[in-house]
């Protein structure tokens, strides 16, 4: 048995050797630089080439980002890719080299983060209006006078309109108690409304707040924040990332990755368009970010902190779960409104360089 097993092994590695020097040519190991993560900042150029081995003459050399072709040399002298034109996040660098009429790809990726430090900013408080503190906020939005707010937590979730001045409820609906209700936005004479995990959006009449359509969504891992510029919408995921998204087929159109000079910021939660520049807050910090709707490039970051002041919080209070979170804008007046989940206030403010 044991002669058996050896001549077997004997008759596999000789096939082995034989496949392997058969005749077939192993293409040659081409690299590339720049190394992969490297990171660069927005109007930065990345000096981008290959290297080939010494027997390996190039036909020429096609240069793509993101899969898109972006220039083509006739040597490995290489490419300079401008940036000041790129979104942030992560982009990948392709090289297609060819020899003899045949491609060979080499790649690598790159970082593409803020061009500078974002300017800080804080606020001032000009007015506080009443807010419910059964109102887990998710969603906030200021139209026609009312505030729009969507409600979130299992079994608690739903949409209200509420009058400004009072804090009351003049209108609601609630969801089903297997939905948790996310960000909104008014289009039209329809409201979107988000949900947490489940993957659906909620079409309401914006008159009745009658459900009038089901809308079904599989990007990004979650539901979170929206806004809408006149033109089209923007959704958040838990992420970094934010979609954009067809106001008439509600679905994606392209997105942006948020970044500061430092890198990606993650959790960005509720929004608002203000003068052409997204804000949001970001998950469980007392932060609102000024974003670039264009590039994702963290403008400003806004220290929310002691809005709701400590001191005045009851001994029970959640500061795990009950964060800041809800921003709204009375274009025709200027005036943005800040709140909390479950906070007794809702703030007029205004935003203030430090």
């Amino acid at each position: 048995m044991k002669n058996l097993r050896t001549g077997v092994f004997a008759v596999l590695l000789g096939l082995i050797i034989a496949g392997c020097g058969g005749g077939h040519k192993t293409e040659a190991i081409i690299g590339i630089t720049p190394e992969a993560g490297q990171s660069y900042k927005l109007g930065d150029v990345i000096a981008v080439s290959v290297q080939c081995p010494a027997d390996v003459k190039p036909d020429s050399v096609v240069y793509l980002i993101d899969s898109v072709r972006y220039a083509s040399r006739k040597d490995t002298v290489g490419a300079k890719i401008k940036t000041d034109s790129m979104t942030c996040g992560s982009k990948l660098i392709t090289a297609r080299v060819f020899t003899g009429g045949k491609p060979q790809e080499v790649s690598t990726n790159v970082i593409i983060k803020a061009a500078k430090a974002p300017e800080s900013y804080t606020y001032r408080v000009e007015k506080v209006f009443p807010h419910d503190t059964a109102c887990y906020t998710e969603g906030l939005e200021y139209l026609d006078g009312y505030l729009y707010e969507s409600k979130g937590d299992y079994v608690r979730s739903g949409l209200r309109r509420v009058d400004l001045n009072t804090g009351k409820v003049v209108q609601s609906v609630s969801m089903p108690a297997k939905y948790f209700g996310e960000g909104i936005s008014v289009v039209g004479d329809k409201i979107l409304q988000l949900t947490y995990k489940e993957n659906i959006a909620f079409v309401y009449d914006k008159k009745t707040f009658k459900v009038i359509d089901s809308l079904a969504y599989n990007w990004g891992p979650e539901g979170w924040g929206m806004c809408y510029d006149g033109t089209r919408l923007y959704q958040n995921d838990s992420t970094n990332r934010i979609w954009f998204l067809s106001k008439d087929t509600f679905k994606p159109t392209g997105f942006i990755d948020v970044f500061d000079d430092q890198g990606p910021i993650n959790a960005v939660n509720e929004m608002e368009m203000i003068d052409g520049k997204l804000y949001a807050n970001v998950y469980t910090r007392d932060t609102i970010l000024v974003i670039n709707p264009k590039n994702g490039a963290v403008l400003q970051k806004i220290d929310m902190k002691n809005l709701y002041p400590n001191n005045q919080r009851p001994a029970d209070f959640d500061y795990g779960n009950n964060v800041l979170n809800g921003i709204a804008y009375d274009a025709a007046t200027k005036r943005i409104f800040v709140t909390g989940k479950k906070w007794p206030h809702l703030y007029q403010v205004k935003f203030v360089k430090e």
